[in-house]
Formats: structure tokens, sequence, C-alpha cells
């Protein structure tokens, strides 16, 4: 995303500021203790053009709204700004998952305010804007009892970090290169951690065809590449670039300069990840985000995992969970979901993994959040070749469903395992996905989700710590679009309640227009060992 530097005196007052991190988070990690207000800024401060190929992105703020949750600490505060107001029911649905907390005690310490401004432009931009605004959220705060927490950190961020006078738990924003497509390969190439071949960062088609033919110079058995934008998200930035139909001109059989112009020529030919992307469209982008162009890690068997860890403010590396992704669309490039924890064949060698990442990150400098995607091909006699693909400085897809269920069971991840267990110790298990999406659900608005929650008891039970915490109710009546986390005692289980969910809200959206089946792509029809919707 294109924003002005903040000046280098302020930037370290930013960083002055955060060092104040060290005596808050001791205070943080014991929040069930403390006496802590919690500022939360859900701001998408990415590029605003990428982020609308997302459907319902302009509610994408409310995935955040786990943090409420913290709100069983009867000595913690919360404060949370949105675009838009958020519908009543939707709040009253996560205070209402608070065990042993009277509804209006909690209510009393959670803040909602709301700019009122549904422009596509970053949320923190919204709040900068609107000088009252700030003013009200200072006043609000206890200063030495505050920390902001948000989705990522730009300039934005920082300037708004620095006029409330309240420190950001993220990484500063000149450190976010290194969770872009070209940053993520150095880390990758400077920690030791494989990765496909690749490029360096370029900046138009030119130099994209040139930076191809290189790779597929050094290739030559390449079947596909992956072209990606550099600041893409959820896979949809991402085209894959076919050399099939151009077999012939694989090294040696040609000259560089024939495969330069065969793939330039191929270019307008790419499977584009996202809907109604088009050639010329991300020509245009290249110039703008830069881009890069990747093997494409090839297998007949073939996983998407991830890792979750978070740099201290102390500087140490914590390994939070694994994840088995779900990907779809045209090519199994968009992340549509979750499951956790990733598969034991090689959960363990993924931490392990992610640690080298995140200390190499804890290096440069970088706090709080960090994910690292990998690709895993079957290899036989259970060995998994392990690719990592990229990295995100940022809270992702996999952040809100692990953070509900450690902050609803209070349990542990015991990193012997890679296991997530209760506080009566038994190991849970999730589905998670931010697209069930059906246009048979369109026009649900979040009072009736909840009369089909409560009447199917479709919600989370805090005694059992089994079912369904529901998020993004706020696409449900326009984009039919809806987020889930079923918990379970085992996979089979979170499958089951995963399942009854989808099969309670279709039979409560059945109608004569939908009586044949919505798509495949937006059910979950698979065993736990299935890999995509």
């Amino acid at each position: 995303m294109q924003m002005l530097n903040i000046s280098e005196l302020a930037q370290t007052d930013f960083r002055d500021l955060q060092l104040t991190l060290c005596d808050r988070w001791k205070t943080n990690e014991s929040f069930d203790h403390s006496d802590a207000d919690i500022l939360v800024i859900p701001s998408l401060s990415i590029d605003q053009r990428e982020l609308s190929k997302i459907e319902g992105c302009e509610h994408y703020e409310e995935r955040l709204l786990f943090s409420l949750i913290r709100l069983r600490n009867p000595r913690t505060r919360l404060i949370y700004v949105t675009s838009m107001p958020l519908h009543p029911s939707v709040i009253d649905y996560y205070l209402q998952l608070l065990p042993g907390i009277p509804f209006s005690h909690a209510r009393n310490r959670l803040l909602l305010l709301s700019t009122y401004d549904s422009s596509l432009k970053p949320l923190s931009q919204k709040i900068l804007e609107r000088p009252r605004l700030l003013e009200r959220i200072r006043h609000a705060l206890r200063l030495e009892k505050s920390f902001m927490t948000c989705y990522n950190s730009t300039e934005l961020e920082a300037e708004l970090s620095l006029k409330l006078g309240v420190p950001l738990y993220a990484a500063a924003p000149e450190l976010q290169i290194w969770g872009s497509k070209s940053g993520s390969r150095q880390i990758f190439a400077e920690s030791g951690v494989p990765h496909p071949d690749g490029s360096t960062r370029v900046w138009n088609a030119a130099d994209l065809a040139q930076a191809a033919a290189e790779l597929w110079q050094r290739e030559p058995t390449l079947k596909r590449m992956v072209v990606k934008l550099n600041e893409g998200i959820s896979g949809e930035g991402n085209a894959l670039l076919d050399l099939r139909p151009i077999a012939n001109l694989a090294p040696p059989e040609s000259s560089h300069t024939e495969r330069v112009a065969a793939i330039n020529d191929r270019f307008s030919t790419m499977s584009f990840q996202a809907k109604q992307e088009h050639w010329d469209n991300f020509a245009g982008r290249i110039t703008e985000l830069g881009a890069i162009v990747e093997a494409f890690v090839e297998g007949e068997i073939k996983r998407s995992p991830s890792v979750q860890g978070r740099i201290t403010p102390n500087g140490d590396v914590e390994i939070l969970s694994t994840h088995d992704q779900i990907l779809g669309g045209p090519d199994g490039q968009i992340y549509l979901g979750c499951r956790f924890p990733a598969d034991e064949a090689y959960r363990l060698q993924l931490q392990q993994l992610g640690l080298k990442v995140g200390r190499k990150l804890a290096e440069k400098g970088a706090l709080e959040r960090f994910g690292v995607d990998f690709i895993t091909v079957d290899k036989g006699d259970g060995q998994w070749d392990i690719q990592a693909i990229e990295i995100n400085l940022r809270k992702g897809g996999t952040t809100h469903p692990f953070m509900a269920l450690k902050l609803l069971t209070n349990g542990r991840y015991e990193l012997s395992t890679g296991l997530f267990y209760s506080q009566q110790g038994r190991p849970k298990y999730y589905i998670a996905t931010d697209n069930l999406q059906k246009d048979r659900y369109r026009g649900l608005l979040p009072n009736d989700l909840m009369d089909i929650i409560a009447h199917h008891r479709l919600h989370f039970d805090t005694g059992t710590e089994t079912g369904t915490i529901f998020h993004l109710m706020g696409c449900l009546s326009q984009f039919g679009k809806l987020g889930l986390t079923s918990i379970g005692d085992s996979p089979q289980q979170a499958e089951e309640v995963y399942n009854k969910v989808v099969k309670v809200l279709d039979e409560e959206t059945k109608s004569k227009k939908y009586e044949e089946s919505c798509p495949s792509e937006y059910t979950f029809p698979i065993g736990w060992d299935g890999h995509c919707f």
C-alpha cells in the first residue's frame, strides 16, 4: 500500500513508545489478574484495490471480535473501533460467551466506537481524519495501562499510536517488507528454510518475462509457475502461468530470447485466482506493487499447512499453532479455511521451521504475530517434502480461530505434540472458515442467525467446550457469507459439528428457488483427510 513515510523523528518516538511494551507485556500475559486497557483497531491497512477482490471485505473488521473474550478478566477494559457500527446482537453474542462474568459487567467495560464512514479507506486513516474521535479515544484510555493491537502495521497505525500516546503491539511499519512476497523469500534464504526457486521483485511485465525465463533455464522440467503481486492477500493476487503449451521451448531446445517472447505472450492467458481479474489490470498492478515469479510445486498428494507464531516485546519467539489450510479457487491458490492441528506427519517439522523464521524476524526487529505458509508433498514412506511459500507479518485467517479457542478454554498449546489441551487436559480440534458462502443465505439478518443458533443449539457450549463460534456475521445478509470455527474433542467431532451447522443453515434457507444443491466449493463435503472445499 502506498503511503507517506513518517518522519525520522517520528520513527524514533514510535520506537521509544514501543519500548514501553516490555513492562506492559508482563501485564498482558497475566491478563486474568491484570488491570489493562486494550485498544483494538481492526484496520486492514493494505492496498485497497487488492482487498476489494475479497467479497464482503468491508466486514472483515469483525474478524478481531474474538478480542472481546478478553473481557472475561473483570479488570480488563476494551475499546473496539470500526468503520461502521456493529449490530448489537453481534456484540451480545460474543459477550454471552464469557463464562462466569455477568453480561452487564462485561458490557460496561467495553466501549464501541465508529467512524460512520463506509468509504474504501483503511480504518486507521478514517480515525486520523477525525480529531474529535481521536480525542475521545485518548480520554477513554488509561494511557499508562494501555496498548493498541491491530490487523497489520503501517505508517497509519504508527501515526495513530503516536497521536494517542499508546504503544502498538505490532512490527514497526518499516519491517513490513518481511511480510511481502519478495521479503519472505529473503527471510527463507537467510534462515536456511527450504523454499521454491523464484525471482526477486520486478516492476514491469518485461522484467517479469525475463525473470520467468531465467527460472525456466534453472529448472527446465518446470510445468507451471506462480506469478504473485508483492502485496496480494489470501492468494487473490496470484496467477498461474502454464508452460506446458510452450514445452517445445524448454531449455535447451530454444534460445533465451525465444523463451522470453513466448512467456510474454502467455501472460494474457494466465489463470488469475481473483474473480474478474485480467492481464491488463494485473500488469498495471505490477508497476504499482511489484511482483515475483516462483516455481509451482507439483505433487499428486499435496497439502498447504501453516505455522503461526509470535515474537514478544522481550524478543522471545513462541510457536502458537499449526494448521492445514483449506484452499480453493481456480487452481487451489485461494485461502478458504483451515483445520487445527496440522497433520502429525509434519506438524513438529513445521514448528521447527517456524522457529527459524521467527528468530530471523526477531533479529530484524519484528514483533507480535507472524505466520508462515508451506506446501508439503507426500514422497511416500511417511516422508513429506516441505517448502515455505510466504510469511504473513500480521494477523491472518488462522489467527482468530485459534485465539477464540485459547481465550474460551484458557487451555495451552503443547510443543512436544503440537496439540492444544483444555484445562481438563482434553486435546481440542477445529475446522474454521471465513468463506461459508451460498446465495441462499443472502437476506439473513444477524438476528435471524441468532434465532437459528438458539433453536438448533449450534452455539459453543462452555461446559463441554465444543460447538461453533460464528464470525463475519455482518457479511451474511448482503453476501450470503459467514465465518465459523467448529470445535470438537476429536477431528471427527469437529467435522460433525461443522457439517451440522451447514445442514441446519441449508434447511433453514430452503426454498423452491434453491431446491438443487448449491455449488460444492461452498460446502464441506469431505472427510478429515480431504484438503479443499
